[in-house]
């Protein structure tokens, strides 16, 4: 007889608020685990296909439908005692997301990466997972943008990258690789004085995907 094992969707959603990196999660109010974080997560359905299945928990459990969050398969999580309760195989998705404003569920909430030293099941060790491919793929692609609202500043792009580097740049060649990289950035024409003293330029993300030379943290 072939066992038939659930299989759940669970989502590091990640933005970059307050100054933190922080990860969208909730409460549990039950048992196990009961009052730990936990990601926001559901069961696939007979129907659906992986893809599907991570839109639907975005919109229906984490709370953010039509929220701009770059979603992709980060990895899958398998070893027999990670639910106490029976075997449950889980699929990660990382997610992306500029600040937004607050999930439409009650009971989800942003909280600083840092914090998180306690988390239901395994989910520290996913969301940690999820961190470390957030910090690789800024170095090669052009993903840093989505933590940005449509239009940003280079130095609000940089504070971006040291947040989930959580190292400091040098401004002046963080300014020309980003603005020298082709498609990387593309100029809006019109300026802000939101990052204080002289107006500086607003850039939407451009086409490009990959980073040539890419940016390495060391």
């Amino acid at each position: 007889m072939i066992p038939r094992i659930p299989v759940s969707v669970d989502l590091v959603v990640l933005t970059v608020r307050s100054q933190e990196l922080s990860a969208l999660v909730w409460r549990r109010d039950r048992p196990p685990y009961e009052g730990r974080w936990a990601l926001s997560g559901g069961f696939i359905k007979l129907e659906e296909d992986l893809p599907a299945a991570a839109a639907r928990v975005l919109t229906e459990r984490a709370g953010l439908p039509g929220a701009p969050v770059h979603l992709e398969q980060l990895h899958s999580y398998g070893y027999p005692d990670r639910d106490p309760r029976q075997r449950v195989l889980s699929v990660a998705y990382l997610g992306l997301a500029p600040d937004l404003p607050a999930s439409t569920e009650a009971h989800m909430s942003w909280q600083p990466v840092a914090e998180l030293t306690e988390m239901a099941f395994d989910h520290r060790r996913i969301m940690l997972d999820g961190v470390e491919r957030a910090r690789g793929k800024l170095e090669y692609t052009s993903l840093g943008a989505a933590f940005c609202p449509p239009e940003f500043t280079v130095a609000e792009l940089r504070r971006v990258y040291e947040i989930v580097w959580g190292r400091q740049l040098d401004p002046r060649n963080f300014h020309r690789k980003v603005t020298k990289t082709g498609g990387f950035l593309i100029p809006t024409g019109r300026t802000t004085t939101r990052d204080g003293g002289r107006p500086a330029m607003l850039y939407r993300r451009g086409p490009a995907v990959l980073l040539h030379p890419p940016m390495l943290r060391v």
